[in-house]
């Protein structure tokens, strides 16, 4: 009897570890996200990786092109202040580190908005409505995301590359890449052609097509010292990053 006992026992140990084991796989399978993920080639051939946020398909790097979708060069205007400060065009610069490696361009508005189109072909410069899309459905509020200023709680980190490559790390705020959006901090170009201080693994900004008025252009911003995203309208001559979204 003592055999039988014993046989039963170990049966149902086994049963009790096959239920455990199926039921831990079954979390795991529940956990497991797959971003949807392609690629994007503009006309100088650089090749870009994008991603799958929501039911929007978002460039995963800042662009770096130099020419807009016709072949016609972009104006580069690298450290001028009065003809950078002046141009209603369409102007970019290189952002360049100290060791001398290029890590994006910036662009103002106008290169943004010019008729020859920035972006590569099936693609566009996002609305301040589609950022806000994409915010909303990284957990924004959506009465929030109409709102100027920092909102959100954690939706910045979620874009971040995660820390500490490409960021400078500060406290509790430590980006994820949840998104996979794959943020960098690469600064800004501001209207009198100087670069942001602090710029490069502190902050990052990008345009949108939406203007609050005549003179003023709605953008994003992420700090290294906050986790929501930022934002608000300025000047057309400044020189921030571009993200493109799909058509």
């Amino acid at each position: 009897m003592e055999k039988i006992r014993y046989s039963y026992k170990f049966i149902y140990g086994l049963i009790f570890l096959f239920t455990i084991m199926e039921s831990s796989c079954k979390k795991t399978d529940d956990t497991i996200v797959l971003k949807e993920t392609g690629t994007v080639t503009d006309v100088d051939g650089n090749i870009y990786k994008t991603i799958k946020i929501g039911n929007q398909w978002w460039m995963a790097e800042d662009l770096k092109v130099k020419k807009y979708k016709n072949g016609d060069f972009i104006n580069q205007i690298q450290s001028d202040s009065l003809k950078w400060n002046m141009d209603t065009i369409g102007a970019y610069a290189d952002n360049i580190t100290n060791s001398n490696e290029l890590i994006g361009r910036f662009y103002n508005w106008y290169t943004v908005k010019n008729a020859k189109q920035l972006a590569p072909e099936g693609w566009h410069i996002p609305t301040d409505n589609e950022w806000k899309k994409m915010e909303i459905f990284l957990g924004m509020n959506s009465s929030e995301a109409d709102k100027p200023g920092w909102r959100g709680n954690g939706e910045g980190d979620k874009l971040k590359k995660q820390a500490p490559n490409g960021w400078t790390t500060f406290e509790k705020v430590w980006g994820n890449n949840e998104s996979g959006f794959n943020a960098i901090a690469n600064g800004c170009k501001l209207f009198n052609s100087n670069y942001g201080d602090p710029g490069q693994f502190a902050t990052e900004f990008w345009w949108s097509i939406s203007e609050q008025n005549n003179s003023e252009v709605w953008y994003r911003y992420l700090d290294y010292k906050n986790s929501a995203i930022f934002r608000s309208h300025t000047y057309k001559n400044y020189g921030f990053s571009v993200r493109c979204v799909k058509n």
